[in-house]
């Protein structure tokens, strides 16, 4: 997993709450089990109509925001069911950090595990940030874990709290297989006593 310390770049607004794994990942992509080819599918609904044109009025298909790494996003954001497919759709389309108010606790801790950082912060401070992210590409938002800040493009900086366990986690670029092996050292010693112990196992 990518490493995530300190992330400047392009925010997309995306000014709607209760936004759900549905809308993010629509269920007929769900049949891959490949974190890789899903960002074009992202928002499949909002951006393509029936034909599969993209529709020139969100976001994501404006061309200032196509490169962008940040979503500045309404509460609830990741609601509805429990599919890790959505934050594979997020983080292969190229976007390292969602901010807004709430979060789903399943897609929260999820995104945690594909290199996403999920940030929640007060309303008012969403507000600005979806504000500054209105400006278009020339508006460059910065997110530094280490220091748990995100800053405007103006220089206004806002703080952000993050379980400790899982900013190690981001800064050192480890998912639950990374962790694991993280130890294999250990494993490997407790194996080779385990056999010699109990030869029969």
């Amino acid at each position: 997993m990518e490493k995530f310390e300190k992330l400047t770049g392009i925010a997309a607004p995306l000014p709607q709450i209760n936004v759900d794994t549905d809308m993010i990942i629509p269920k007929q992509f769900l049949k891959t089990i490949k974190r890789s080819g899903l960002g074009v599918n992202l928002f499949d609904e909002m951006r393509y109509d029936d034909d599969g044109n993209e529709i020139p009025d969100f976001v994501l298909n404006k061309p200032q925001y196509r490169e962008a790494q940040i979503l500045v996003a309404g509460e609830n954001f990741g609601c509805g069911s429990s599919r890790e497919h959505a934050p594979w759709a997020i983080a292969d389309f190229g976007i390292r950090c969602i901010i807004a108010p709430s979060y789903a606790d399943i897609f929260y801790n999820n995104c945690f595990k594909n290199g996403i950082l999920p940030i929640a912060l007060p309303q008012e401070q969403v507000d600005v940030l979806m504000k500054d992210a209105e400006k278009g590409a020339n508006a460059r938002v910065t997110v530094d874990l280490e220091a748990q800040t995100v800053t405007t493009s103006d220089g206004e900086s806002f703080a952000f709290e993050v379980d400790a366990f899982k900013k190690h986690c981001l800064l050192e670029g480890l998912d639950d297989i990374g962790l694991t092996m993280a130890r294999a050292d250990a494993i490997s010693a407790f194996e080779a006593k385990a056999s010699t112990e109990r030869p029969w196992v």
